[in-house]
């Protein structure tokens, strides 16, 4: 196959993935072209491209998902080849078709390989051929309720409900009894819907306690195929990885190789070209089971960089150029250990739920063998439209121990404010026995959360934090901070998250405050960092004003100080008579009507934001008075939604 000459490359794509890509191509001298929506008019990806064109609105079905939009951005700016990144479009054959049928260079494979590999039955089917070991369960044409519930039965709880389509965790549900199926069916159905547009599902056995592993693999147009090792994916979620790393903890050499072997006849018999991945799950006794070929670049592959001192993007646009491989495979060698972390908008406090807001500040630092891929900076607005991650922070060590103590301090050095992050729960997980043994399995943080384990407590500010926080307020750093005068006692009331205090406090003529036994006093001031002295002993810490409100971080611990009664956050909540959006996203579904009954608990919305699921539900048993939200309209953070009223009340709907 002769492959058809690029100068430039269209990124459809956003984030931190439109950055990475624009780096490699201008490093191999290509042009590039960044593609935005208006909620990303000022995005980093768009400075970093040589030029850069507006798509659409700012929800992914009006811009990063229109193909012609896509399409038209391409022959607008010259270019000759797309690179998709990953999510949106990267696994859509049709948009990889219409991009053959363009003339334009698709960076990925061709599009008969992803939609083979896009249906998950037609691909376990073809691995099963082929000798790749799958596990058992249902795929049929038949996608009624009633012969889906007949093959469940058949398959025996607990088992998964899967989309065929798409990826990313999406479309799957876990159904660990059969009072729980039609239920766990619906959802998986819908949400697989709203995010690939298709709702056939398959039914596969669960395997509990398992393990995830992916391994690299990539081919030319040459027929040559190799892989890049596995990575470890086994630290999630909800079936959302966190933590990935490579080489897995867990595999011996001969159970790595087995593991490689089948990845290669995976891909052989796929026909693969360009950057792939194959996934696995594992029992407890390592056996290993297909899962999918996601037939793009993954969100992990810096561990693979790492590990192996490959550029993969590198690698994908000489394969798309044409040109064979780089290395063969007994030339491409497995060294050290790497390790990332998704660093995302999220409360891992509150069921992950998706946050918003400003990013004040963002910092990252510098440091030998940690690299950070982001595709926000200070000032970004941090949307509901798209996915939370912000960045991705992963670190090199010889060894294991010496990764992850790498990357826990990387987190601890690059403190975000302004947006609520996962990024103290990342270190609180790097630094727990059971990660630190590689004793987590893919359902051990799900079963925790279920348990309360103390990994899912809310941080809460340290006498020593709140002090910090009453010496702010009070004036520490202000222009007067340091005159000298007589002794002053003063009181504030200061607000963090559902916490407040009264606090009564000393100010010193040396510039120092005392509150009970605790002493506070600045070193030095060249906002927004600080370096603060607390009872004799000198820490840094940022800090930054937002309004009325204070962001506050010393080490991975941030909060957010109000000198109010509370923050709009603390007063606006959901009650018996008034239900408002516990998120800015879309209302994907409306379950509730005017004159309606409701029971306590029962579901009246589903919003959806950042790709997650929130079900709004009634606080206690009423009739619907006012419905103010429509299906498929999107919705502000704790806008109101329904109004109910007390059944005990006469109906005036």
């Amino acid at each position: 196959m002769i492959a058809k000459p690029f100068q430039k490359i269209l990124i459809a794509n956003r984030g931190e993935i439109a950055c990475r890509v624009v780096r490699t191509a201008k490093a191999l001298s290509y042009r590039t072209a960044a593609v935005f929506s208006d909620a990303d008019a000022d995005a980093l990806h768009v400075r970093l491209a040589d030029e850069a064109i507006r798509i659409g609105p700012s929800a992914p079905r009006e811009s990063y998902l229109k193909i012609e939009a896509i399409l038209s951005a391409a022959q607008r700016t010259g270019a000759g080849a797309i690179h998709p990144g990953y999510g949106f479009l990267a696994e859509n054959a049709s948009f990889a078709e219409a991009c053959e049928s363009a003339g334009l260079v698709f960076i990925g494979p061709p599009s008969r390989v992803i939609r083979e590999m896009g249906n998950k039955a037609a691909a376990k089917a073809m691995m099963e051929a082929a000798g790749v070991p799958c596990l058992p369960g249902y795929a049929g044409e038949d996608q009624s309720d009633a012969a889906i519930a007949t093959e469940a039965e058949k398959l025996g709880f607990p088992l998964l409900i899967k989309s065929v389509g798409g990826g990313g965790g999406r479309g799957i549900r876990a159904v660990h009894a059969r009072e729980e199926l039609l239920e766990q069916l619906a959802a998986a159905k819908r949400e697989a819907k709203s995010a690939f547009a298709n709702d056939r599902v398959m039914l596969e056995r669960l395997i509990e306690r398992p393990r995830h592993l992916e391994v690299q693999v990539f081919g030319d147009t040459h027929g040559n195929v190799v892989h890049l090792y596995e990575r470890d994916c086994t630290s999630q979620r909800r079936r959302q990885k966190i933590i990935e790393e490579a080489p897995s903890p867990v595999l011996t050499p001969a159970q790595r190789e087995k593991l490689t072997g089948y990845a290669l006849v995976a891909a052989r018999a796929a026909g693969y070209v360009n950057a792939g991945t194959v996934e696995f799950i594992t029992d407890p006794d390592l056996n290993i089971y297909f899962l999918e070929m996601n037939t793009r670049l993954q969100v992990e592959h810096p561990v693979t960089e790492m590990v192996t001192g490959l550029d993969l993007v590198e690698w994908q646009l000489r394969v798309a150029a044409g040109e064979r491989l780089p290395l063969r495979q007994d030339e491409i060698a497995l060294q050290g250990h790497a390790i990332e972390a998704r660093l995302c908008a999220e409360d891992p406090y509150g069921s992950f739920k998706p946050q918003t807001g400003t990013v004040l500040y963002w910092r990252p630092r510098a440091a030998e063998r940690v690299r950070i891929d982001s595709g926000v900076e200070e000032g970004s607005e941090v949307t509901p439209f798209y996915d939370s991650m912000l960045a991705k922070v992963i670190a090199y060590g010889r060894g294991r121990e010496e990764a992850v103590r790498k990357l826990a301090g990387a987190l601890e050095d690059t403190p975000l404010l302004g947006v609520a992050s996962n990024l103290h729960f990342l270190v609180q997980l790097l630094r727990s026995e059971e990660f630190l043994q590689a004793r987590l399995t893919a359902d051990t943080l799900d079963g925790w959360m279920e348990k309360a384990n103390p990994l899912f407590e809310q941080p809460a500010p340290s006498a020593e934090i709140w002090a910090l926080a009453v010496g702010l307020f009070a004036g520490l750093g202000g222009n007067d901070w340091f005159l000298s005068g007589s002794a002053m006692d003063f009181a504030i009331d200061l607000a963090c998250g559902g916490d407040r205090k009264t606090f009564r406090y000393r100010r010193l003529p040396d510039g120092s405050i005392t509150i009970g036994t605790a002493a506070v006093s600045l070193v030095k001031v060249n906002w927004p960092e600080i370096t603060y002295e607390a009872n004799g002993i000198r820490r840094r810490a940022v800090a930054i004003w937002q309004d009325a409100n204070l962001h506050l971080n010393t080490g991975e611990l941030s909060f957010t100080f109000s000198e109010k009664a509370g923050t709009q956050a603390d007063e606006i909540g959901s009650d018996g008579r008034k239900i408002i959006a516990p998120a800015a996203g879309l209302a994907v579904r409306v379950l509730a009507e005017p004159a309606q009954t409701v029971a306590a608990g029962e579901t009246l919305a589903i919003i959806e934001a950042m790709k997650m699921e929130t079900r709004v539900r009634a606080v206690n048993a009423g009739r619907i008075f006012a419905v103010h939200v429509k299906e498929g309209e999107q919705v502000a953070n704790a806008s109101l939604l329904f109004e109910i009223q007390p059944l005990d009340e006469p109906a005036n709907v």
